[in-house]
Parts: C-alpha cells; sequence; structure tokens
C-alpha cells in the first residue's frame, strides 16, 4: 500500500513536472559499475601498466570526477547507496551479509539444488529504488551483471525492485566464478555449460604448479562476462527507439582471478615472468599479475564495445553515460594491487584499500559523458558520492526527487552551466566489519573512526588537502574540527533495522540480544542472575574440558557440529577468558547441580560430577537461538547467550 500511494503521488508530480515532455525525447541513461576497480587503475586516472583507451576515451569525450566516493568499502552497501540515494548511515543494507541462518549458503552443490540458498539479504518492497522512479517515468529498465541485493523468491530480486529485465549473478557468492553453472534471466535460471569447481577450489594434489595444464579447471566453457555483455548490448538494441535506463555492473575486476585468453597472453608478453598464485582464497592462477591486468582491458573492450552501439544506433547525442567502481581494490586471492598501484595516489596496501573507509578503499573513479551536454575533456573536483546519483538521475529524467534521500544533484555540474551547484555539507560513512568503522568528510578535512567494536571511540582526523594519504593525524590540533564531527557521527545515523549491521558502541541493541535475555528469564526454576552484555559461541571459540564432563562435552559439541557443521577446538589454557568455554570442577556444588558463569569474553561452567556438567550444558542448549537449533548444517553460525550467573 505504502509504495502504491508513493507511486501515485509520484506519477501525479511527474505529470505536471514533465511539460508535455515526450517520452522519446528523454535522455537514455547507461550506468556501468564495475567491481574493486581501484582509483588508479585506468590510463585517465593514472596507471601506467594496465591498458584502458576505451574508458580513456569516455573520459576525454566527457568530465572526470576527482572527489567521488562509493558509499561503503564494500559491494552490497555500496550497490544499495547508489540504488537507493541514502547513505549508509540510512541505508536498509550496510554490510555484506550472505544470509547464513539459510543453510549452506558456501556450497554450490547446495546451492544449485535450492536457490534459495543463493543471494544475500533482501532489500525490501518498501524501499524505492531508483530504477522504479524510472521505470514509472516511462524509461525501459535493465539491469547485467552482479546484483547482491536479494536472493531468489524473495521481495529483493531485480524484477522486483524496478528492473523490467536482469540478466546476471543474482548471488555475490555465486559470483566468486567467472564460469558458474547457472546466471538468472529475470527470475528463471539461464543453465550454462561449465561443470562444478568448488568455491576457493585450489590445484589437485600433486600437480605441477607451473603447468598450464593444472589450471584446467578453471577456465571452462561459458564465460559469464560475455554472456552478460552479449545481453547488454541486445537490450540496447531492443530499446532504441525509446528511452531506456541500463544498470551494468559488471564483476570485473573482481576475483576470482578468470580472464579471456587472448588478453591474458598480451599481458603475459607484456609483463613478463611471474609466479603462480595458489593460495587458500579464490582460485588458483598461473600468472596472476597478467590475468588480473588483462580482467580490466576486457572491461575496457567491453565499454568500447557499448560505446560503438551507441554511436552506430546514433544515440550520443542522447545518452548518458556514467563510469565508476564500486570500492577501492582488493588486497588478497592473487590480485597483486600493490605491483599496479591500484589505489594510486592513495595507499592501496590491506588496511587501506577495499573494506576500509580510508581515500584508498572509498574513493573511486566516476566519469561522465553526454555529447552536446557535457563539455569534453573537462575535470572537477565536485565533492559527491553513490547516493548523489539517485537524485541526479531524477533530474535527468525530469521527475521530482523523492523524499527522504541524502543525495544532492550534480547535474548542475554536469551541464557546467554557471548556476551555483549545491554542495554537502558532509559526506558521511559507516562499516558495521573490518572491526567496525566510521568517517566524515567535510570540506578539506576527513574523520575517521576506526576498530569500534574493540571499543575504541577515538577520531582520527586528516586534512586531505596537505596529506591525501591520510599519515598525518592533526586530531590534537583541531580539535573543534574533531567536535564538529563527532556531532555529524551521532546525528547522521538512525539504528539499522538488520542485527548484523547494528554498532553496540555507537549504542545500538540487538535484537538477538534482548531475545538471548528473554530465554535467560524464561527459565523460572533457576536463580538467574542477568547482568550486561553476552557472550557468542562461534566456530573461533575454543572448548577447556575435564575427563569428568567428557559426556556433557560430547553433547555440546554433537550439537554444534549437527546445526553448525564445525567442532569447537580445545584450549591450550584452562584459565584463558578469550572466546572460550570452560568445565570447571567445584567441590561446592552437591550432586546434579552446577552454576552457569556468562560474560563477554567467555563461559564457565561449574559443577561436582558428570550429571551436573550434563545439566548444566543442557540449560546452556535452552539458552541459546532456537532458529538456530534445526537439524541441517549451517554456514558458521553463532549463538548468542545472555551474560548472567545461574545456578541450581
Amino acid at each position: 500500500m505504502r509504495r502504491s500511494l508513493y507511486f501515485l503521488i509520484l506519477f501525479t508530480g511527474m505529470i505536471m513536472s514533465c511539460n508535455d515532455q515526450e517520452k522519446d525525447q528523454l535522455p537514455n541513461i547507461i550506468y556501468i559499475l564495475a567491481d574493486d576497480l581501484g582509483y588508479g587503475e585506468l590510463g585517465v586516472y593514472g596507471q601506467a601498466l594496465i591498458e584502458t583507451p576505451n574508458i580513456d576515451a569516455l573520459a576525454n569525450s566527457g568530465m572526470k570526477f576527482t572527489q567521488h566516493y562509493s558509499g561503503a568499502p564494500v559491494c552490497a552497501p555500496a550497490r544499495c547507496i547508489l540504488l537507493t540515494g541514502q547513505h549508509a548511515g540510512h541505508a536498509y543494507v550496510r554490510g555484506n551479509d550472505e544470509w547464513g541462518a539459510r543453510g549452506k549458503v558456501w556450497d554450490y552443490d547446495a546451492m544449485y539444488e535450492n536457490s534459495f540458498l543463493e543471494g544475500q539479504r533482501p532489500l525490501p518492497d518498501s524501499i524505492i529504488t531508483i530504477a522504479e522512479v524510472l521505470q514509472q517515468a516511462g524509461y525501459k529498465t535493465g539491469m547485467v551483471g552482479k546484483w547482491g541485493l536479494g536472493a531468489p523468491t524473495t521481495e529483493g530480486v531485480p524484477n522486483k525492485q524496478g528492473f523490467d529485465f536482469f540478466y546476471g549473478y543474482n548471488c555475490q557468492r555465486q559470483a566468486h566464478t567467472y564460469y558458474p553453472r547457472h546466471l538468472w534471466r529475470n527470475e528463471t535460471r539461464d543453465l550454462l555449460d561449465n561443470k562444478n569447481v568448488p568455491i576457493h577450489a585450489n590445484l589437485p594434489e600433486g600437480a605441477d604448479p607451473k603447468s598450464s595444464a593444472s589450471y584446467a579447471d578453471f577456465n571452462l566453457n561459458e564465460y559469464a562476462p560475455t554472456l552478460m555483455h552479449d545481453e547488454a548490448l541486445q537490450f540496447i538494441d531492443q530499446n532504441k527507439a525509446r528511452p531506456f535506463f541500463l544498470y551494468y555492473a559488471s564483476p570485473i575486476p573482481h576475483l576470482p582471478l578468470q580472464a579471456p585468453e587472448k588478453w591474458v597472453k598480451y599481458y603475459q608478453d607484456k609483463i613478463g615472468p611471474e609466479e603462480p598464485f595458489t593460495g587458500t582464497s579464490y582460485f588458483p592462477n598461473l600468472t596472476p599479475r597478467a590475468t588480473y591486468a588483462a580482467m580490466i582491458s576486457y572491461l575496457d573492450e567491453q565499454v568500447g564495445e557499448i560505446l560503438e552501439k551507441i554511436k552506430k544506433l546514433g544515440l550520443e547525442e542522447n545518452t548518458l553515460i556514467i563510469f565508476s567502481s564500486d570500492n577501492g581494490p582488493t588486497y588478497t586471492g592473487g590480485a597483486d594491487t600493490e605491483f599496479f598501484d591500484s589505489a594510486k595516489p592513495f595507499k592501496t596496501t590491506y588496511g587501506w584499500g577495499k573494506g576500509f573507509v580510508h581515500e584508498g578503499g572509498i574513493r573511486v573513479p566516476m566519469i561522465a559523458s553526454w555529447k552536446g551536454v557535457i563539455e569534453p575533456g573537462t575535470t572537477t573536483n565536485h565533492l559527491s558520492a553513490f547516493y548523489d546519483i539517485f537524485p541526479t538521475l531524477c533530474e535527468v529524467a525530469n521527475v521530482d526527487i523523492p523524499t527522504p534521500i541524502d543525495g544532492i544533484s550534480f547535474l548542475e555540474t554536469l551541464k557546467s552551466t554557471g548556476l551555483e551547484q549545491k554542495q554537502h555539507d558532509y559526506l558521511y560513512w559507516e562499516f558495521p566489519a573490518y572491526s567496525g568503522q566510521q568517517a566524515v568528510r567535510m570540506n578539506q578535512w576527513k574523520g575517521i573512526r576506526k576498530n569500534i567494536f574493540q571499543g575504541n571511540m577515538e577520531i582520527e582526523l586528516y586534512n586531505l588537502g596537505e596529506d591525501l594519504l591520510e599519515l598525518n593525524n592533526v586530531a590534537a590540533q583541531n580539535q573543534d574540527v574533531v567536535e564538529q564531527i563527532r556531532s555529524i557521527m551521532v546525528k547522521a545515523r538512525v539504528e539499522p533495522s538488520i542485527d548484523r549491521f547494528k554498532i553496540e558502541q555507537l549504542g545500538d541493541v540487538k535484537e538477538a540480544y534482548l531475545l538471548a535475555r528473554n530465554r535467560a528469564k524464561s527459565l523460572t526454576d533457576l536463580e538467574v542472575n542477568l547482568q550486561d552484555g553476552y557472550f557468542v559461541i562461534n566456530n573461533r571459540t575454543k572448548i577447556a574440558a575435564l575427563p569428568i564432563a567428557a559426556q556433557a562435552v560430547a553433547v555440546l559439541q554433537n550439537r554444534l557440529q549437527k546445526t553448525g557443521g564445525y567442532l569447537l577446538a580445545s584450549a591450550k589454557d584452562q584459565n584463558d577468558s578469550n572466546n572460550q568455554i570452560s568445565f570447571i570442577k567445584s567441590n561446592s556444588h552437591s550432586p546434579g547441580q552446577f552454576k552457569i558463569d556468562v560474560n563477554r569474553e567467555s563461559i564457565s561452567l561449574e559443577s561436582n560430577d558428570s550429571s551436573g556438567f550434563s545439566n548444566a550444558v543442557n540449560t546452556l542448549l535452552s539458552m541459546m537461538d532456537e532458529s538456530i537449533l534445526e537439524d541441517f548444517e549451517m554456514h558458521n553460525p553463532t549463538w548468542t547467550i545472555a551474560a548472567l550467573t545461574l545456578s541450581k
């Protein structure tokens, strides 16, 4: 009902604001999004080794942005922010969430048998995307590439979020191979002629890492980026006579390292001999540097084919083309981004690129070209972010900008009209992963808060006008600026609705914690003293056992293995309080009696006999999340236990 009412209001506003503009006069919009492409990985942004002539030509025909930011330092939240116009303090999706409670979500075979295991937690139906707005404005909307915002069978699939046509990966994890067994055509699987290769598989035992034959499993028959690209070209062909919006979310150059042979050979000759990558993350590769460069040049080739298609159809003067990347360069899987200086002029090493709110992780290239509208060869330092795309495209399509959103249209900058371009007071990020982070960009100032999960609330301050590498923390000398940023970090956010994205150190309260307290309160026949906080059992938790507790330990381990797919490793130190469950013998308890102590770091179970330990474990199991206690294997689930002292 909410969405229907919104569209009625929007449609009425469109009729009033369009000034009888014919639909076929509306400009086409193509938004191309690379995946993990660093700020410095394009020739026009300073890359010296990887060749990107078509993207460079796009910049020369239009406008290059030097201060454009992603909405987040990883995939899913960046895409949510892009499509919804809400920054990370308001966005529904604020981190990657593989929705592991469904089952074997990292098992390709299991996903192939049960499509519901694919995909990420879905955008709800109440969220309005730019695709829906443009669709209602008369655009034919299409999306090819990687989605990541809603599993099959949910309301979060592209066709239910404003796209008339979709072809590509629904699921981020499926995109961990460029030779999948299927892609999605709208809401139907398109089966491909590729065999299953387990996710993150490595070379067969005994294989020669210097032989190309050893890598046969990682170069199969149907290459997903080519298939998706063909669909993009066809979508343009089919809709050339009407306004269209194409969101082209390429998976390139996100790992694994897989690229067309012609480009790999080109860079093997250019780069020369190198050592194979046979690590434990992502697929192995014989010449990782050459393959990584090959992926980017193949993406550039595809961009060139898009540009050629637009030119051939005579659509250049009626098509806005934007190219960008979802976040900074990666640090793993054989992608030697330090070799390519991929975030140049920013730092590329781990902790500074993808996954982090430093400049190398969130400042991204953006190029906009629109013949006859954008002056060729221009560069702008206008400060902008992903959430500005939504209102900008609304103005391009001459429709009212829905509220509330956090973005500001930069159409005046694109047109170079001389009219005053509205500016942001600040840009805001928060990221509930990689130890918890917040960041604010305010004029030349950049405030960062890192390691929030470890209790760090200090704000580092950098003057980007003098210190692009963010090396000199000048917070002590500019406490007035720090306090302004601290205030923004409070007012710019609301509590997320999803537990996984909540940051308790910022005042968020997890629903799992409230449920854990309720489970503890329900143990009416026991003496329960609830405390503040909780402990989480996960696959990194250790167990310190006793011979007298062997039966109880077996019951606990069986439940964890049955429902979680893992056993807890043995602790080295009985008294270690770091993420540990300890069984402690105490003569102060009568037969069958026990005491349980739970705090943020550990759980201890005390008793004097085996029956007491068994009773303690059964009580502990009753305090675990009931939704996890199912008879199927989960992917690294966690169990929340409220902090308390409990005895019987």
